[in-house]
């Protein structure tokens, strides 16, 4: 479980492959504090930490995964964000976010508006029901706020902390980026789904 505040960023040094999978290697600052079989939010996407060597460390993509994010066109040299679990004892600055990517969406349309940055994101339709105005959305794992919604586009508003340390600042016309929406949005609409029987 995570927050959507992003904790550091990270570069991908190396991608391999193995079968279906792709298995990444990330330097961070943060690598020299993970231990193996925890969970670390990559881009929004939960991975689990399988080897730590110094400043890096490891982690695989199955198939399941590749197929519903961005992480088959990752490339070496990229910067990622990362956030590590949240902890039990301290504030929720973000939303509950789980790590478990929808979709993903493109970037349309991207402003600079003197000190502050407007992204406007296309998304498949069929998700248009778990996108609501002054709704939160997790935006390559970071917690976002959405405004101007349509039946397949949201327009994000970043201030400029979260521009210069995240990765959204590499976000331009034609990016792909992964998308999670609302744990609790997702919850309503399957009760909706199921009726009252």
């Amino acid at each position: 479980m995570f927050t959507g505040i992003i904790e550091s960023t990270g570069r991908v040094v190396s991608i391999s492959e193995n079968g279906s999978n792709l298995s990444f290697r990330i330097e961070s600052p943060i690598s020299k504090e993970l231990k193996v079989d925890q969970s670390v939010s990559h881009n929004g996407v939960c991975l689990t930490v399988e080897s730590t060597d110094g400043n890096a460390h490891v982690v695989t993509a199955i198939e399941e995964t590749l197929r519903k994010t961005d992480l088959g066109s990752w490339t070496e040299g990229m910067d990622i964000n990362l956030e590590r679990c949240m902890l039990m004892n301290g504030r929720l600055d973000g939303h509950i976010v789980q790590g478990h990517v929808d979709t993903t969406a493109t970037c349309t349309e991207r402003r600079e508006l003197n000190g502050s940055w407007e992204f406007t994101f296309q998304f498949p339709r069929e998700f248009a029901h778990l996108v609501i105005e002054k709704g939160s959305i997790a935006v390559n794992g970071t917690s976002l706020t959405c405004f101007n919604v349509g039946k397949d586009s949201f327009t994000i508003a970043v201030i400029p902390y979260t521009y210069e340390h995240t990765n959204i600042h590499q976000v331009k016309k034609g990016t792909q980026v992964n998308i999670e929406f609302d744990i609790l949005g997702k919850y309503v609409q399957r009760r909706l789904e199921l009726g009252t029987s």
